[in-house]
């Protein structure tokens, strides 16, 4: 590690506060996303502004329509909630399976998606279920919030409060993952409201994307079945020595069918 200023913050006011006031800073949340480039000296931020004592970051409201969930609410929180798990069984479910225990147990939702990894679980969820990231500033349509490799629409400074998603009649998330790191060599998040359908893939691309040929199979015909036969374009997947952008491309069907079989 290297030499850098740590700062406490009281509440969301506080934090701000000190982010505008400070050069290269960074907020810390579980810490799970930030500290290892850190050790790496990929990433080598000035000030360090810690979240864990907002309270108000932190909890989880459902009111039968949305889901939300601040933004310091561990990965363990989400999996082990009832009322998520009653609303949104897949979200609490995709919760359950990030990481390992260590890293449900600190990892937080904000975190993750400030972070925008492209291979991370929770950008899935968020883009799948057409989510809206609320913070200190504004709200951000998950359709726009996530602009490539490890890059958001978040400006500099700018905090992540919650994450509110509408609960949908129907969802799930499927991922090939990594054995050692639990990322998702290919994750897909399908889901259904209406007659709207919503497919997001992580892990085959920069950052998480939404795949409209599904999407407009499943909007016809919300089967297996119906996208039998897609078949993905290779063009800008990873490749990887964990994968091929051929081999992606063909999970991304195999997975959006297991998910399309699954979604309740």
């Amino acid at each position: 590690m290297y030499e850098f200023d740590y700062h406490k913050a009281k509440n969301v006011k506080d934090a701000v506060a000190i982010a505008k006031k400070r050069d290269e800073a960074k907020y810390l949340a579980g810490g799970m996303s930030l500290v290892p480039p850190m050790k790496l000296r990929l990433s080598k931020p000035g000030n360090l502004i810690d979240l864990n004592e907002v309270g108000e970051l932190a909890g989880i409201k459902v009111d039968g329509k949305t889901v939300a969930i601040g933004a310091m609410t561990r990965h363990e929180v989400v999996a082990e909630s009832k009322d998520v798990k009653k609303a949104i069984a897949a979200l609490a479910k995709l919760a359950g399976g990030v990481g390992d225990p260590q890293v449900r147990h600190r990892g937080t939702i904000g975190g993750s998606l400030a972070n925008s990894d492209p291979a991370a679980c929770y950008p899935t969820a968020v883009l799948g279920l057409g989510a809206t990231i609320e913070t200190d500033q504004r709200k951000i349509a998950a359709d726009d919030f996530f602009t490539g490799l490890f890059e958001t629409a978040l400006k500099e400074g700018e905090l992540i409060t919650k994450v509110v998603f509408p609960v949908p009649d129907k969802a799930c998330y499927i991922k090939f993952p990594n054995p050692a790191s639990r990322f998702s060599i290919v994750g897909v998040f399908v889901s259904k409201k209406g007659n709207d359908v919503r497919c997001a893939v992580t892990g085959a691309g920069p950052c998480v994307f939404r795949v409209k040929g599904i999407e407009d199979a499943l909007k016809k015909d919300f089967s297996p079945k119906a996208i039998e036969n897609y078949k993905h374009p290779t063009a800008g997947l990873n490749a990887d020595i964990h994968g091929s952008a051929e081999y992606r491309a063909h999970l991304i069907t195999v997975l959006a069918k297991r998910a399309v079989a699954g979604a309740e």
